[in-house]
């Protein structure tokens, strides 16, 4: 069994008329770096909700087949308890910022689960020094920038140090700079941490160097799973609104110009160097 694992799942809020998850079966192993893409509406937020067990402890509506995170199912499990095991970020940082300053902030969730004072100074320390956040200790969520905002939301959840960290388009409001810093900095988590990460992002050119595995869902359904260079390339995704990475259309155009590559590139860097290869091969 794997960390999550998910086995005929459908669910359909209560107010649609139609389910947002049509029959997933997944299996989502530790230390993995997941993509989870795919056109707007086709169920990627849904899916996440279901594995923190907001679905179907908040958001209403007929659900079918189980959800097991590290052992303990959203069915039988409270929010609190699947929390210890699986974070989310928010699209919107300030959707879940909610105390006066940062130090607040990341004591928050531990207050509330009842731990003695004594342990949750000890545990803001150890994050603020970790994430480097002592020069926002005293500030208010609203007083810094989005891509700090990121970072605090991001340092809270591990406060209770869950093994899976799920962020729904953490870049979206970051500019391109902000953004690769925020995207190296969750690979650090994975690479370091061994911390699972599953994430929205359409940014597929930033994102795709760095993640192990992509996941493309359409219409509720999931229509493709694997490594990167096999999920780019594959057939199905041409009739998908992804926004294929510029590497990977370049790729494709070169290959069926009769150029072959030894491997398929995912950064520039590697498709220069294929270049220089093929080059020495030639002379």
């Amino acid at each position: 069994m794997g960390h999550i694992s998910i086995t005929n799942l459908s669910f359909q809020y209560s107010k649609n008329i139609v389910p947002s998850l049509r029959n997933i079966n997944l299996e989502i192993e530790d230390g993995d770096f997941i993509l989870l893409c795919g056109p707007t509406g086709c169920g990627k937020t849904t899916l996440c909700r279901c594995i923190t067990g907001i679905i179907p402890n908040f958001y209403t509506g007929p659900m079918e087949g189980q959800v097991i995170v590290d052992g303990l199912s959203t069915l039988q499990h409270p929010v609190y308890e699947i929390a210890k095991k699986v974070g989310m970020v928010f699209q919107n940082p300030e959707n879940q910022l909610v105390a006066m300053n940062v130090e607040r902030e990341l004591g928050f969730s531990l207050e509330n689960l009842g731990v003695p004072p004594e342990k949750i100074r000890k545990k803001i320390e150890e994050i603020i020094d970790q994430f480097q956040l002592n020069h926002l200790r005293m500030k208010a969520p609203f007083e810094i920038s989005g891509g700090e905002q990121q970072r605090v939301a991001i340092a809270s959840v591990l406060t209770l140090d869950p093994d899976i960290i799920i962020l729904d388009e953490p870049t979206s409001n970051l500019d391109p700079n902000a953004a690769e810093l925020m995207l190296y900095f969750l690979k650090e988590l994975n690479t370091t941490y061994n911390k699972t990460i599953i994430l929205i992002e359409h940014r597929l050119e930033l994102v795709v160097p760095l993640i192990n595995r992509i996941i493309v869902m359409d219409q509720g359904e999931i229509v493709l799973d694997g490594p990167p260079e096999a999920v780019l390339l594959d057939e199905k995704i041409q009739g998908i609104n992804l926004g294929l990475p510029k590497i990977i259309q370049l790729y494709k155009s070169i290959k069926d110009a009769g150029v072959n590559f030894n491997k398929i590139p995912l950064t520039s860097a590697e498709f220069a160097e294929a270049l220089h290869q093929i080059k020495a091969i030639e002379k």
